[in-house]
């Protein structure tokens, strides 16, 4: 498997690890800024070049965008030279590109029902309700190893704050004081917070040995099974790929959505957790003060009621769809999910090609 992604920092280092092929590419997000278009022109075409050329070199069985921008070069070159070619589109509400890229792809993947409404005018029956694939190995974690892994106090409940791949640092910012004043009301707790490469804590991190509820930092999370084998509640944002793994483990959480994008599309899929009693949705705010405030007063019933813990946690688990990525390999494969129609290149052999 060959993966075409963007120049950030975060591509690599997802992929550092991982036994795939990595092709960087220039690509950027459409500028807000006029001056900035022409950077932009220039990079796409650099792009566009270099998708064309490594997905000719790897002549894959098929091609996959995963709804970043990084996937449009890719997606528009394979569509157009007769790849097999999907989109998935792990929000409720599509991004510009996969907008502008639904015309071009024979099938888009979702884990919303509501999704299809967001395709109906540019890609009426198109988009198939198959649940966003997750890394099988996410829900294999073991809580012991966690708590060595990570130096966790066995004996408490621990509360996983992480912001997505590219941390909050709204939330990082709010965690010292919101640590010190929860754990003055309630016992037994500790904090994992992922705060991304580069944070530094405001003021002294508190003695494990003797704060009411410890807080651990992590620049970075490469086993998130663990992290996730051992929260018993999560505070955290509302990215698709987020939404899937808290279903996947049956992790409870408190949604906080990031505030800036335009369609506000975390805040929609924090909504279909919620309505089915998964999660809970608090509002971020600009200060750390203000978050500080709205976070205690979500966060303190919960943590003192274990009942309401375990009944999120059930309702986070049927929100599950553990078959998303048999189901969308199957199509990329063999054919459509929903009739196992065949239109793959004559190679069995050939691997596909993703583009985030």
């Amino acid at each position: 498997m060959v993966f075409l992604c963007s120049a950030r920092e975060i591509d690599r280092l997802i992929l550092r690890d991982e036994p795939f092929g990595m092709v960087t590419q220039p690509i950027r997000p459409a500028p807000a800024r006029k001056r900035d278009v022409i950077g932009f022109v220039r990079a796409l075409r650099a792009s566009r070049r270099i998708a064309r050329r490594a997905i000719s070199r790897a002549n894959p069985r098929a091609v996959l965008g995963l709804g970043g921008f990084a996937a449009w070069p890719g997606v528009r070159f394979a569509a157009h030279a007769g790849y097999r070619t999907g989109m998935l589109n792990p929000d409720v509400a599509p991004g510009k590109a996969n907008r502008r890229l639904a015309p071009d792809v024979a099938a888009i993947f979702s884990q919303f029902e509501a999704t299809a409404d967001y395709f109906a005018d540019v890609a009426p029956g198109l988009v198939q309700v198959t649940g966003c694939p997750v890394r099988s190995e996410l829900i294999a974690g073991d809580r012991d190893e966690a708590i060595r892994a990570f130096g966790l106090d066995g004996s408490r409940k621990t509360l996983l704050v992480f912001g997505g791949s590219q941390a909050a640092s709204t939330l990082n910012e709010a965690l010292p004081l919101l640590t010190r004043q929860l754990g003055q009301a309630v016992e037994q707790w500790q904090v994992l917070a992922i705060v991304g490469e580069g944070f530094t804590p405001a003021g002294p991190i508190d003695d494990p040995a003797q704060a009411a509820m410890p807080l651990r930092y992590l620049p970075y999370c490469h086993r998130m099974e663990l992290a996730y084998a051992v929260a018993d509640l999560t505070l955290c944002r509302a990215g698709a790929s987020t939404m899937a793994e808290l279903a996947a483990t049956g992790t409870p959480a408190v949604l906080v959505p990031y505030p800036y994008h335009a369609d506000d599309h975390q805040r929609l899929n924090a909504e279909a957790f919620q309505a089915a009693g998964a999660g809970l949705i608090c509002t971020d705010a600009t200060e750390a003060a203000t978050n500080v405030a709205t976070l205690k007063q979500v966060l303190l019933p919960l943590l003192k009621d274990a009942g309401r813990l375990a009944s999120m946690a059930a309702a986070a688990a049927e929100l599950a769809q553990p078959n998303a990525a048999r189901l969308v390999a199957e199509w990329l494969a063999a054919g459509s999910v929903a009739t196992g129609e065949s239109d793959a290149k004559e190679n069995p052999q050939r691997e596909a090609i993703t583009l985030k």
